[in-house]
């Protein structure tokens, strides 16, 4: 069984707000195989916007960090990736999001509201191949909704027109993140093409990577959520592949690598920033932890990092060390 593991990627998704350096180089610390930025616009990037130049920083230290990408329009998306992302030589791929479900991005007609424009997705992922020498995936969904499942089309499109590989995220733009992830049409999927195809939707520990590859026989899976607050997944998974079996951290441990993320998102954001944007990754690392909601609620109303490492030690002493 765990023959068919072997080989397989571990990566990291895109994710807004939370997959920064910092994050990345934890993850890759863990053992994910490649990691990705926070998700571009290429709008934005056209027009100069200095916040958004700053999400395709890439740190000397990250081994396999690409940049993500998402726009609608051919012709801005051909002149950003020749002006801005092909001179990345960090970023050795370029992925294109057609799966963001968030109504921001969908009710300009980008994200997973591009799978109700197949003529369109082929443009784009014609320009993308014919704009740049790096190796492209496309990350979309199963269709606009259950009655409009177009991700074999979509699969299809983008092998035909050059696209290296494609992550399918086993959910409809319509259920967002709610319901299940359906597998099986990864399966369909991966039986249907010849490039690799990567699964993601709830893979949340080691028996969900293993069943989701038994299932799927997809190349890889793509970690999302189930990495948020939980970096350890990776070494999980990888010992697993590796060993047999593999062991959950200890509280103290958990402690120990939100001290350390501290640290790292200081190496590349200003303190106030840091003590706010690490907020939502505190919550999720000491989810189920011993008086969690007490340290969340106190650590929520300090304002610098000093206070902030002061009482995450005093609560990591509190705690038992398993």
């Amino acid at each position: 069984m765990r023959e068919q593991l072997k080989n397989k990627q571990i990566m990291l998704a895109p994710l807004a707000g939370v997959s920064d350096v910092g994050f990345r180089l934890i993850a890759e610390k863990y053992g994910a195989d490649k990691t990705f930025t926070e998700m571009v616009s290429v709008n934005a990037l056209y027009y100069d916007n200095k916040k958004t130049d700053d999400l395709l920083f890439i740190s000397e230290n990250e081994k396999n960090c690409n940049i993500q990408i998402f726009g609608s329009k051919p012709d801005i998306i051909e002149k950003v990736v020749k002006d801005k992302i092909n001179p990345i030589e960090k970023s050795k791929e370029i992925s294109f999001n057609m799966g963001c479900p968030v109504a921001k991005i969908t009710k300009n007609g980008e994200g997973s509201a591009l799978m109700a424009k197949p003529k369109l997705v082929e443009e784009i992922c014609k320009t993308l191949r014919k704009s740049t020498d790096k190796k492209i995936n496309i990350k979309f969904r199963l269709g606009i909704d259950d009655k409009n499942l177009n991700y074999l089309e979509i699969g299809k499109i983008a092998q035909d027109t050059g696209i290296d590989y494609v992550i399918l995220h086993a959910r409809t733009k319509e259920q967002m993140y709610s319901g299940k992830a359906d597998w099986n049409h990864i399966k369909i999927l991966k039986e249907n093409l010849s490039i690799p195809v990567i699964a993601n939707g709830d893979i949340f520990c080691v028996e969900d990577f293993v069943k989701v590859i038994d299932q799927t026989k997809a190349d890889g899976v793509m970690l999302a959520r189930g990495a948020m607050g939980n970096p350890f997944l990776f070494k999980e998974i990888k010992d697993y592949i590796n060993k047999g079996f593999y062991e959950k951290p200890t509280s103290t441990q958990i402690i120990d690598q939100l001290i350390e993320q501290y640290k790292l998102e200081l190496k590349y954001k200003k303190e106030k920033l840091v003590v706010t944007q690490m907020r939502k990754h505190l919550s999720w690392y000491i989810k189920g932890l011993e008086n969690s909601s007490k340290i969340r609620d106190l650590v929520n109303k300090l304002n610098t990092i000093e206070e902030v490492m002061d009482a995450l030690e005093k609560y990591k002493s509190t705690l038992k060390g398993w």
